[in-house]
């Protein structure tokens, strides 16, 4: 399915709206709609929604940095970093190797999952 500029700069614009909002790098939003609208693979839609939240990510960052007393604790960020960078490494060859359609299912699950948590304890 070829799409539309403008539908793919809706998409973007609603996961940078949703990221900086909820801090979730957008790819909540991302990967279903280039799954469902581009009609991306499962996994192509998540290697795309990671390069995309690097954009995402350094806007966000630079205009929560310039924010009075700055929001960010940097050394969380330091040490989170670290642990996820090497997780995603990993993570990444493992997600190469699993079928599209348990990708999909797991990415269901997580969403699920962490959605009523958040919902029943919010």
């Amino acid at each position: 399915m070829k799409a539309s500029v403008l539908l793919v700069v809706l998409i973007g614009i609603l996961a940078g709206l949703i990221g900086a909002l909820c801090g979730v790098g957008g790819g909540i939003v991302m990967v279903p709609a280039f799954v469902k609208v581009l009609g991306f693979e499962q996994k192509r839609a998540v290697a795309t929604s990671l390069a995309v939240i690097i954009i995402i990510t350094v806007s966000a960052t630079i205009n929560n940095q310039r924010a009075a007393g700055s929001l960010i604790d940097w050394k969380t960020v330091a040490i989170v970093g670290l642990g996820a960078a090497l997780a995603a490494w990993f993570g990444s060859d493992l997600m190469r190797s699993m079928s599209n359609s348990t990708l999909t299912r797991m990415f269901g699950a997580v969403l699920l999952i962490i959605g009523a948590q958040m919902l029943w304890k919010g």
